[in-house]
């Protein structure tokens, strides 16, 4: 697996670029929040609590308003992965799948430790965030599939009756490498799925979003990224539940106006084919940021899982500044997020500053060590 470069940055494509890494990072962030308002509560039960539209606003969760779940938990520590796999890469020792899991296996951690052990060297920044540490309804696949050292692989998946998407909605981040072909990002996204949910239909729903996330990156058209996703997960064993979420998903555009019940037709967002399908018709046919957002968490089903799906394809579309300020104003753990979002930018276009054969910073190595 290599990726192919795309040339050298420019000013203006390094902007347009890291608007676009922020914007889907705190799209997903803030649909995370917004959808754990209203978590495990149906549309009837939205309804009677917040009025005929359903929520419309950040409302408290986990003690707080813009608080965040898992979904952002594990979503920031991919990109930690993929920033420590391209400075790993420097020692000829490059398997990115290894870097996510041992990532992932840090957030694990963050779910049975009471605080961040900063003695370890090679914890890097963002396994010292004390805010991390919080169980937030965590995938139980995911905890199960982290529960050891040892990583699934496509030939010896974890967990591999786990359809739900845990996998997915933390695979954005994939989509982000613009400088690979959309091909190599499904591989990776498909990879490092199955180190914790080994049904076809839990990997390949997270691989078909991250070639989707990487179009809209890239600045295609939803409906481009769609057709390239489906048409690369086609020839994969078990493809079909995802193929057709991704064709329904366009179908229910032409079906009238969007509501709850369009939303409801396409599945209970459960399984990783609905709720990816609920993702994608939400962000085709929102006025919005704002009202694809709430269009994706008023449903019966995981609102934190399919307005965070739903936010960073919205992000990943119209950069950062689309994005509703006074949700952005409260949301949990914000400047970590843009710190990380920011350094994922500067990685993948300012690489071979920071850590290449001619020069390199010890800070940078500091925030992302090798080890």
């Amino acid at each position: 697996m290599s990726a192919v470069a795309t040339g050298v940055w420019g000013r203006a494509e390094q902007q347009d670029f890291r608007s676009r890494v922020r914007g889907a990072l705190l799209g997903a962030a803030i649909g995370d929040a917004l959808g754990a308002g209203v978590a495990g509560l149906g549309t009837d039960e939205i309804r009677a609590a917040y009025g005929p539209e359903g929520v419309t606003d950040l409302v408290p969760a986990h003690g707080r308003r813009g608080a965040v779940t898992a979904v952002t938990q594990l979503t920031l520590f991919t990109v930690d992965g993929l920033i420590r796999a391209q400075v790993r890469r420097d020692t000829g020792a490059w398997h990115p799948p290894t870097d996510v899991h041992r990532a992932y296996l840090r957030w694990a951690a963050t779910q049975r430790d009471w605080g961040p052990d900063e003695r370890r060297k090679d914890n890097g920044w963002l396994a010292c965030e004390e805010w991390l540490y919080v169980r937030r309804e965590p995938p139980k696949a995911s905890l199960l599939g982290l529960g050891d050292q040892l990583m699934g692989t496509l030939d010896a998946p974890k967990n591999p009756t786990a359809d739900d998407a845990g996998a997915l909605s933390r695979s954005a981040p994939f989509g982000l490498l613009v400088g690979w072909e959309p091909q190599l990002v499904c591989q990776l996204a498909v990879e490092c799925a199955a180190q914790t949910h080994g049904h076809p239909v839990g990997y390949l729903a997270a691989g078909a979003y991250a070639v989707i996330v990487h179009g809209l990156a890239r600045g295609e058209t939803l409906d481009t990224a769609v057709e390239r996703a489906a048409a690369l997960i086609a020839p994969r064993p078990g493809h079909e539940p995802v193929t057709e979420a991704l064709t329904a998903a366009l179908g229910a555009v032409r079906q009238g106006v969007p509501g709850p019940e369009r939303v409801a037709a396409l599945g209970d967002g459960h399984r990783a084919d609905g709720a990816l399908a609920i993702a994608l018709y939400c962000a085709l046919v929102a006025e919005d940021i704002r009202h694809g957002l709430r269009l994706a968490a008023d449903h019966d089903g995981p609102s934190p899982t399919t307005a965070a799906l739903t936010g960073a394809l919205l992000g990943a579309l119209h950069g950062e500044t689309a994005l509703p300020p006074a949700w952005l104003a409260e949301l949990e753990g914000r400047p970590t997020v843009l710190e990380l979002a920011d350094d994922f930018a500067m990685e993948m276009t300012q690489g071979p500053a920071l850590h290449g054969p001619t020069s390199s910073s010890p800070a940078w190595l500091t925030r992302y060590p090798r080890a």
